[in-house]
């Protein structure tokens, strides 16, 4: 069924579930001020680029951060500001997340953030990575991330709070939430988003051993939900996402709300013990050290 067809079904339910929302407040960092300068159409900032389709109302993300979309203190601020405008935006339904950089989706969070800063700058960046997700798992837009490229850590962690993903079936390309490989311990929230997604045997051989799917892998075990050439992607999302559409949207967030909302409540009602074990954590010597390690091999490989 086309996007606009599904629309126009739905207008005469909207106004009834208008005051429906399973994006409670969660302790979030307010962006009031900012949203105030919202404009209907497009937004567009250094790293994020959206456009919304007001005949649709299904609006495109871009993320578009060379060379590989790190989720910075900047990006994330910039992303979770741009998720608030469409969430505010009433004539927004849905939103397809994808890149402009060639071969990468995103990289995942940005090393430099969490090596040689202080406890309080670790702080800061870990609140907004707690930000991103609590944002888009909750969101009461539907939500489709189109992967066209690898989407390592973090980047996988934003595919996963996605209500689908679809990726490019290229085998250069891959997925995961591959932490331990850098002497990081995925915390617990990574953890059970990657469990409500794969089961539990699934997520604990990837955690623990930081694998990196293929996307033949990822759709094996559930991590995506489709593969497809890489010209087809984006067709294909706005297919699924209409499928999605179709549902009557009342309906469909109070399930969302009923699957997600343990997920959620578990990081909300531990949300600043998690930021202190986070930067317990990686500010310890030995955690310093695996990340120069890290970086330095990051150098002689672009040398």
């Amino acid at each position: 069924m086309a996007l606009r067809a599904v629309l126009r079904n739905k207008r005469t339910l909207s106004g009834l579930f208008s005051q429906l929302s399973i994006n409670t407040n969660h302790g979030r960092v307010c962006a009031s001020t900012v949203l105030a300068t919202h404009q209907r159409n497009n937004s567009t900032s250094s790293k994020i680029s959206v456009n919304l389709d007001q005949s649709t109302g299904v609006a495109v993300m871009h993320m578009q951060s060379p060379p590989v979309n790190s989720l910075s203190l900047d990006f994330l601020t910039e992303f979770c500001i741009s998720l608030e405008k469409l969430e505010m935006d009433k004539s927004c339904h849905g939103l397809i997340i994808t890149s402009s950089v060639p071969k990468v989706f995103s990289a995942g969070l940005d090393i430099l953030e969490m090596y040689g800063k202080s406890p309080e700058r670790c702080g800061e960046f870990w609140k907004a990575v707690q930000e991103m997700w609590l944002k888009l798992y909750s969101s009461n837009m539907v939500t489709v991330a189109a992967i066209n490229g690898s989407s390592p850590a973090g980047g996988c962690l934003m595919s996963l709070t996605c209500d689908c993903r679809i990726m490019v079936d290229n085998p250069r390309y891959s997925i995961g939430l591959n932490e331990t490989q850098l002497g990081i311990v995925a915390p617990f929230w990574f953890k059970d988003t990657m469990v409500n997604t794969v089961g539990h045997r699934h997520a604990e051989m990837g955690l623990a051993l930081g694998v990196l799917y293929s996307p033949t892998e990822a759709l094996k075990i559930g991590l995506v939900d489709q593969i497809v050439p890489e010209d087809k992607l984006m067709t294909t999302a706005e297919q699924i996402m209409a499928k999605w559409l179709a549902i009557p949207a009342h309906a469909r967030q109070i399930t969302k709300s009923m699957m997600r909302k343990p997920t959620i409540d578990k990081l909300t009602s531990k949300r600043e013990a998690d930021v202190q074990n986070f930067v317990s954590f990686i500010t310890q010597d030995a955690i310093q050290k695996s990340l120069r390690t890290y970086l330095e091999m990051l150098k002689k490989r672009k040398a």
